[in-house]
């Protein structure tokens, strides 16, 4: 399998590709889907509003992708930051009328996001059409996984369908605590811790 890579300069025609990449894989999700529940208006708003996390996770050093683009993980390391003013103002920008959506979203996972122990926080995972089921993001998790063992500090996600807890089930994630559940009968993040080993 080829070596995934990671760094913190990602080009402008990197950045438009991996957002497109990742709108694609979670047009369907059902978290997109609550926040902005027409077809047409998620496709055309979800490039912009994946590539605030890829500029944000990439001035981070938290974009892994394999060399061919074709499956991308992004993550915040321990001890990042974000300023959250400037992030409300760009997913603003992104989303209009839906920024609020986020906002009630973003709110409910910071209420449940741990604060104790140093750790990685894994946000999105994604791979292209027709690539799936081939290990890929499994490789990049496992990159990902080294890192922090030999770090010795923790990793955290939250899953958003059953493909997503599988896989880090299978990367040795265990629940969290209490699923996080949108209003309105909306659908549910699973948070997910893994110990160091």
């Amino acid at each position: 399998m080829p070596t995934p890579s990671t760094t913190p300069q990602l080009s402008p025609s990197t950045i438009t590709h991996l957002s497109s990449l990742l709108a694609t894989a979670f047009h369907e999700d059902a978290l997109t889907r609550w926040m902005i529940p027409d077809e047409k208006l998620r496709a055309e708003l979800l490039p912009g509003f994946f590539r605030v996390f890829v500029e944000l996770s990439a001035a981070h050093g938290g974009v892994l992708s394999t060399p061919d683009g074709d499956a991308v993980l992004l993550f915040l390391p321990p001890g990042a930051e974000p300023d959250g003013a400037a992030l409300d103002a760009a997913f603003a920008a992104a989303l209009g009328e839906y920024a609020d959506a986020l906002r009630t979203i973003a709110g409910l996972q910071e209420e449940r996001h741990p604060h104790g122990p140093p750790h990685y926080y894994v946000s999105f995972g994604a791979v292209r059409p027709g690539r799936q089921q081939g290990g890929l993001i499994s490789g990049l998790l496992g990159e990902l996984l080294a890192r922090a063992d030999a770090e010795g500090v923790g990793m955290y996600a939250e899953a958003s369908s059953p493909g997503g807890e599988a896989a880090s089930r299978r990367a040795g994630f265990e629940l969290l605590g209490e699923d996080i559940v949108l209003p309105g009968d909306g659908p549910t993040l699973r948070p997910m811790w893994r110990n160091p080993r």
